[in-house]
């Protein structure tokens, strides 16, 4: 039961003796006894025959009035809940927030609160909620108002139980349209999450490229759910490795990737952006600078935790510089993906920032006493090229060049030695990718003979950055080919199971050995359309065939090509070609 919570004073004082007197108040507990119809205690169940039940409330100052609408229709029998009822708007309002009913009869003239103030206040509150007026003054201007109000329905008392009933069935069936409605958008919404994401990442790319200003950033950011207002933000880079077509470590990618997105999902302060092949990016705001440390390392603590449980797995994570304004949030990224670069030249499974990149003792170690050391330095150049994407050649060589002490260009004999052995680590590379290409031999014929203008780190990441560059275009000229195989061999998966509900991105990334951002970034790319977008195509053609060549019913249609709900495959069709499924079909008569 519901606490009655009424003062003792005015109307109120004079409704608890009429409840006193009726028996239906106990002076002790300050409780209504259960036998009291007004707060009737919220029941489990709340559909009938698997469609949700319509919930009333009743408010009407007239008692014999009140009972008589409450006693004269069978609620529950018509699919219906009668949630509650009160005498006057100014008892009702707080009950009316704590029901959220569906549909509101309240009288138009009472005590205290009339009709229209609280048709009024509820609507604030409850936007969606449906108010029926009853009034025995039949008057232009109540009507007027009430509509302004955007009350639904104007009911002249004597109202008779046919009449309402009537009006409350047109009423409750817009409700429940309108809850189909949302419920199918929902749900394509979530079908359509993928699509979502490229948006989303679209927009990181103009937030670190300064391209948006604060404004605008605020506006776009709040499309997606994001509250952008803050004091200060901060840019963290992440990635998963667990190898290209690796099918062995596929179930635990996605399932990684599933409980890392499901982590920092649920937290407010953090936004996610996929970013495909590159990994994650988390955008965190906080209040204050020691705020966002907390969060930052507290953050970092829950994504070392959770990846404690993929033992087959590897990461790394770059943590950027806090900033205090939208505008400098480049300089952050720019300092994430400096700490990010360390993957490529430290072991992994780290989340850094740029000091803590700078000190860790791999990285401060390349100072050559003995040939044998640049042992280290081939093994960071050999996993950026099998790693490394162009985008990240800049960060990569900087880092690099950083950390080879400046004395080691001093003699001609070291410089030498620096150069050639990038030079055979690439060419090993090519090689062991079967590529061969005359540019690419001039281009190699170049960086040698470069030796001799080489006397800076700065120099040599030059000529290192256009190597690199040129071996990074081939290779990926190369995994193209390997790409296609993937992308085959998705194709098949989705064009022989696309009639089972249950495929979807993440089943068809695990059975080609990607993560699914990772196969949705090499998807979208490879095909021009998003995989979502492509499994959709391929279902809406296989229901045009079957509209126009068989007999089967529209729902069965809709089930034969995935689709279990006839509803949204309507919805979905209707959206996606312009014409219902009837209306399709109608045109084989023409």
């Amino acid at each position: 039961m519901v606490r009655a919570g009424i003062k003792q004073s005015g109307f109120f004082y004079a409704l608890r003796r009429y409840q006193k007197n009726m028996n239906l108040y106990n002076k002790k507990t300050n409780y209504f006894k259960p036998e009291n119809k007004y707060y009737i205690s919220i029941r489990e169940d709340r559909q009938v025959n698997g469609v949700e039940k319509i919930k009333i409330f009743l408010v009407e100052d007239e008692i014999v009035i009140r009972n008589g609408i409450k006693n004269s229709i069978e609620w529950e029998k018509e699919g219906y809940e009668f949630v509650g009822e009160a005498s006057d708007g100014e008892l009702a309002y707080p009950m009316i927030l704590k029901e959220r009913p569906d549909i509101l009869i309240t009288d138009i003239r009472m005590p205290f609160m009339d009709g229209l103030e609280l048709s009024r206040l509820v609507k604030q509150e409850l936007p969606d909620i449906r108010i029926l007026i009853l009034s025995g003054y039949d008057e232009f201007d109540y009507a007027k108002e009430a509509i302004r109000l955007g009350v639904t329905e104007y009911l002249l008392k004597p109202v008779s139980a046919f009449k309402l009933l009537e009006s409350l069935k047109k009423v409750s069936s817009l409700i429940q349209q309108e809850r189909e409605e949302r419920k199918l958008l929902k749900r394509y919404a979530e079908d359509m999450k993928e699509n979502t994401e490229h948006e989303k990442m679209k927009f990181f790319v103009q937030l670190i490229s300064g391209g948006l200003s604060t404004a605008d950033a605020i506006d776009s950011g709040r499309q997606y759910g994001m509250n952008l207002s803050a004091q200060v933000y901060e840019i963290i880079l992440f990635k998963l490795f667990g190898g290209i077509g690796v099918k062995e470590h596929a179930d635990s990618v996605v399932d990684a990737c599933e409980c890392l997105e499901e982590l920092t999902g649920r937290i407010p302060y953090i936004y996610i952006f996929q970013r495909g092949i590159d990994g994650w990016a988390f955008l965190l705001t906080a209040e204050d600078m020691q705020q966002m440390e907390q969060r930052t390392d507290r953050l970092a603590g829950r994504i070392r935790q959770l990846m404690d449980n993929y033992g087959d797995l590897e990461y790394f994570g770059g943590i950027g510089s806090p900033v205090m304004r939208l505008r400098e949030l480049p300089k952050s990224f720019c300092e994430a993906d400096h700490a990010f670069s360390g993957r490529f030249l430290s072991r992994l499974n780290r989340i850094v920032r740029v000091s803590e990149l700078e000190g860790m003792q791999e990285l401060g170690s390349f100072e050559v006493r003995e040939f044998g050391e640049f042992e280290r330095t081939r093994e960071s150049v050999e996993k950026f090229l099998n790693n490394g994407t162009q985008e990240e050649i800049e960060g990569f060589t900087k880092v690099y060049m950083k950390e080879m002490p400046e004395d080691n260009f001093k003699s001609l004999l070291m410089r030498q030695y620096i150069v050639m052995d990038v030079y055979i680590v690439i060419m090993s590379f090519c090689e062991k990718m079967g590529i061969s290409d005359d540019d690419f031999q001039k281009e190699a014929e170049s960086f040698k003979a470069a030796i001799q203008n080489i006397h800076t780190a700065a120099e040599m990441q030059e000529y290192m950055r256009r190597f690199l560059y040129r071996a990074l275009e081939l290779r990926d000229m190369i995994s193209g080919r390997r790409y296609s195989d993937i992308i085959g061999a998705a194709k098949e998966k989705i064009e022989s199971t696309y009639m089972l509900e249950e495929i979807s991105l993440n089943t068809v990334a695990a059975g080609v050995g990607m993560s699914p951002s990772y196969f949705s970034s090499v998807f979208s790319r490879e095909m021009g359309k998003t995989f979502v977008e492509y499994l959709t195509e391929i279902r809406m053609d296989k229901a045009k065939e079957l509209l126009m060549c068989s007999s089967l019913k529209t729902s069965e249609i809709g089930y034969e090509v995935g689709y279990k709900d006839p509803h949204y495959f309507s919805y979905l069709f209707k959206k996606t070609q312009g014409c219902s499924p009837k209306d399709y079909r109608a045109r084989r008569k023409e």
